[in-house]
C-alpha cells in the first residue's frame, strides 16, 4: 500500500523567535537533543527495513530541524531507498544548502518559510535560487501577518518563477474580505487558509492511507487527534488502518485538511502533497485595485 508518515519527535528547539511562535528561541538539553537522534534513527531505521509498502515521509518538527545533522542526513538517505516516493520537511531555511547535492532531487523536497525580521532577506533568496540550482522541489511562504504583506510582494517578485509562494492565515487572526483579496493576490489558494474548514464526520485519508508517528513510534490518524492507532515498530497500528470520519469539529492547518476528502487539495497538489507544491502553478487573480508597489525594504 502508499502510506504517508508525518513524523514528529521530541526535537522543539528553534533558532528564530517568531511572536507567533510558542517554540521560538527555545533551547533543548544535551539529553534532549541526544533522545530526538535516537528517535529519528530508529524511525529512520523501520523505514529502511520495509519492503511491502510505499512510503512517503514529511517531517514536521515542533522546532528548526535542518540545523541538526541527524536531520540532513535522514533526507539524504531516505531519499536513495527505492521504497520511499517522497522525503520532506517543513523548514526556516537558515541551514545551508550544500548537503542537498548528496541527496535524489526526484525524491527530496523542502517546505520553507520566510519570517521576516528572523534573517536577512538576502540571504534568505540566494538559498531559494541555490536550491533551484540544484534541482531540489520546495515551496516558500509567510504567515499572513499585516507586517508581512511588503515583504510577501517582494519575495513573490524575486523568487524564482516556477516557485509557488504559499501563505498561511495567522492563527486567530481575522481578514476582511478587502485584506484577503490582497493576500489571495499573492497566493491564489489563501481562501483555503483563511477560514477553518468543518470536519466533523467528513471523510479524512488520515488513519487511512495518511498517519503521524511521534519519537515513541505511537502512531495516530495526524497531529491533532490524540487517539492512538497502535505503535509503528510493533506493527500494532496495522490493523487500525481504514477509512474513518473526522472526529474534529474543524480543521484548520494545512497539513490536515489538504487530506479532507472534501476538499480538492490533492488534485490541486497531485505529486507535492508533502512540501505543498501545485501540480500546476496557480494564476494569480488581478486585483480589483493594483497593489501597492514594491519598495526595497532597505529604502524603508
Amino acid at each position: 500500500m502508499d502510506l504517508t508518515l508525518l513524523y514528529r519527535g521530541p526535537l522543539s528547539s528553534c533558532d528564530y523567535d517568531c511572536p507567533y511562535c510558542p517554540f521560538a528561541k527555545r533551547r533543548d538539553s544535551t539529553a534532549q537533543l541526544r533522545a530526538d537522534r535516537t528517535a529519528l534513527d530508529r524511525f529512520t531505521g523501520w523505514v529502511r527495513e520495509q519492503r511491502e509498502d510505499q512510503l512517503s515521509v514529511l517531517f514536521t518538527p515542533w522546532g528548526e530541524g535542518l540545523v541538526r545533522s541527524w536531520y540532513r542526513r535522514a533526507l539524504v538517505d531516505l531519499s536513495h531507498l527505492p521504497q520511499v516516493r517522497r522525503v520532506a520537511i517543513q523548514t526556516n531555511l537558515s541551514c545551508r544548502t550544500d548537503w542537498l547535492a548528496d541527496a535524489d532531487p526526484e525524491k527530496v523536497a523542502l517546505w520553507c518559510t520566510y519570517h521576516p525580521g528572523q534573517t536577512p532577506y538576502d540571504r534568505f533568496l540566494a538559498k531559494t535560487h541555490a536550491l533551484s540550482t540544484l534541482g531540489v522541489r520546495f515551496s516558500v511562504g509567510v504567515v499572513g501577518v499585516p507586517d508581512h504583506l511588503e515583504h510577501a510582494r517582494r519575495l513573490r517578485a524575486e523568487l524564482p518563477e516556477h516557485v509557488y509562494l504559499w501563505v498561511n492565515a495567522a492563527e486567530e487572526h481575522t481578514y476582511t474580505d478587502e485584506q484577503a483579496a490582497l493576500w489571495t493576490a499573492l497566493d491564489p489558494l489563501f481562501p483555503f487558509s483563511r477560514h477553518p474548514h468543518r470536519s466533523a464526520g467528513m471523510p479524512c485519508r488520515t488513519g487511512e492511507s495518511v498517519v503521524s508517528v511521534d519519537g515513541e513510534g505511537t502512531v495516530r490518524r495526524c497531529h491533532f487527534v490524540r487517539a492512538e492507532l497502535g505503535n509503528l515498530y510493533d506493527g500494532s497500528y496495522r490493523p487500525a488502518l481504514g477509512p474513518k470520519p473526522c472526529p474534529q469539529q474543524v480543521c484548520d492547518c494545512h497539513i490536515g485538511y489538504v487530506h479532507l476528502e472534501t476538499l480538492p487539495l490533492y488534485d490541486v497538489f497531485a505529486g507535492g502533497i508533502l512540501e505543498r507544491v501545485p501540480r500546476t502553478l496557480p494564476e494569480r487573480p488581478a486585483p480589483d485595485r493594483p497593489l501597492l508597489p514594491v519598495v526595497p525594504l532597505a529604502a524603508r
